[in-house]
């Protein structure tokens, strides 16, 4: 039968939701362990829940600095590759407390559907660090 559209909408609509709430432990419930996390020049891998929920709240100020209010999302693409298996890429929308846009990220998630439903294996984060940093030097924020 293999992994519905409405399957990843649920599974976005909960990481979104997590996101904007700065809730680690429920965005961490939505990875296997280990998870991996992957960019142009990092490479990661969080073998526990414990690990998943640090490196999620170790971003946390950052956003909130940042101004960060909510998250909205947009699947750009499905790549099914088995029936338990598929490759999504999403753009990711920051928005601040006034609904305006602060920047965007491509990320592309591997998604196994388990047990307990669907959960990301590896984050692929394609601009997120170029944009961040870009959104920073705007408003004046040094990330140290």
């Amino acid at each position: 039968m293999g992994i519905e559209t409405l399957h990843l909408i649920d599974y976005f609509d909960r990481y979104a939701s997590m996101l904007t709430v700065f809730d680690a432990e429920g965005a961490a419930e939505l990875w296997a362990t280990p998870g991996m996390i992957v960019d142009d020049r990092f490479s990661g891998v969080l073998e526990s829940h414990d690990m998943m929920i640090e490196g999620l709240e170790q971003s946390y100020p950052l956003y909130q600095r940042l101004g960060l209010a909510s998250v909205r999302y947009d699947i750009v693409d499905e790549n099914h590759l088995t029936d338990s298996l598929v490759l999504v890429r999403v753009r990711w929308i920051f928005l601040d407390a006034g609904g305006d846009e602060l920047t965007d990220s491509t990320n592309y998630y591997l998604l196994r559907s388990e047990e307990r439903g669907l959960r990301a294996c590896v984050c692929i984060e394609t601009d997120s660090a170029e944009k961040l940093q870009a959104l920073m030097a705007e408003r004046g924020i040094d990330p140290t």
